[in-house]
């Protein structure tokens, strides 16, 4: 990929839908990340103790409790069975993210999003190319091994070194080792690997990832005929592999959903496509079997 398409990624569907139609899936993710955060800081901050908690484990309203599975599971490998309230958390989160989407938390939800976003539109405009490479299984290996060393030692070891938890550290109590880590994570990205925490290393999208696996909400591009090639949509996506075969859907006509557990339902396609390609759908929408063929002039599947 060029230097000069580094610049100009975006700019078509820019020209073509305005700000707002090109913008708005990154400013709603914006919206819902910030809002979260300010959710969980506002009780500490202010006394108004709306969520309590963590991303890890938290109550809202004093009513609905939430947990992290992954953060459940390592406690179980621990050896401590958790808390009435903590197994119903766990089943709400399940049930959310096997619906809408397991990594769908890493684009909406996780605060560390924006450092590695921030990193890679960085590693565009400079042109950085190149870095390590790594397996996207050694997130799953890294998994087990959490869940390994939780069990050796009796606590939930993740956490000790989670970005998301350092920096909520951080934003509560200061502290210039748990801001050192988010920016580690925000260099490795930049220099290191292209998308590689999130993409190749991180154990909570792994985990997410196997939750949604067969998950409802999906990305469309029932659009596909429209395709121009720009390419757009690949420089932007953080997981790009899992694009080809909706979108060119090749001599078995793959069906246009993106149904890879890997998609983290950001919406970066839609707002950058100036074809209108892609849309947000369901497993379930009947684009899943049948192609828009605007040549033969077939009306196009509704969602």
């Amino acid at each position: 990929m060029s230097l000069l398409h580094n610049t100009t990624i975006g700019k078509d569907a820019l020209d073509a839908k305005g700000w707002w139609k090109s913008r708005q899936w990154l400013v709603l993710r914006r919206v819902s990340q910030l809002g979260l955060l300010v959710l969980f800081l506002i009780g500490p901050w202010a006394g108004i103790w709306i969520v309590k908690g963590s991303l890890s484990s938290s109550l809202t309203l004093n009513i609905l409790p939430l947990t992290d599975p992954y953060v459940l599971l390592q406690s179980l490998a621990a050896g401590h069975w958790p808390q009435a309230t903590a197994l119903i958390g766990a089943t709400v989160v399940l049930t959310l993210y096997a619906v809408i989407g397991g990594r769908t938390y890493c684009s909406w939800v996780c605060p560390i999003n924006p450092i590695t976003d921030l990193a890679a539109w960085l590693r565009l405009r400079l042109g950085i190319r190149g870095g390590a490479h790594l397996s996207r299984d050694a997130r799953y290996w890294i998994l087990a091994m959490t869940l390994v060393v939780s069990a050796v030692t009796g606590t939930v070891a993740w956490e000790w070194i989670n970005p998301v938890t350092m920096m909520h550290r951080g934003l509560l109590f200061g502290g210039g080792l748990v801001w050192a880590v988010v920016l580690i994570v925000f260099l490795f990205d930049l220099f290191v690997m292209q998308r590689g925490w999130c993409g190749r290393i991180c154990p909570v999208g792994a985990a997410y990832g196997l939750i949604g696996f067969k998950s409802i909400v999906r990305i469309s591009a029932k659009n596909r005929s429209a395709c121009n090639d720009c390419a757009d949509c690949y420089a932007v996506c953080p997981e790009p592999l899992i694009l080809k075969a909706p979108l060119k859907g090749g001599p078995m006509r793959t069906s246009p959903i993106v149904l890879s557990p890997n998609c983290t339902n950001c919406g970066r396609c839609i707002d950058v496509c100036s074809k209108d390609v892609f849309f947000f759908s369901t497993r379930l929408s009947k684009s899943s079997n049948t192609e828009q063929n605007t040549a033969s002039g077939q009306s196009q599947p509704s969602v």
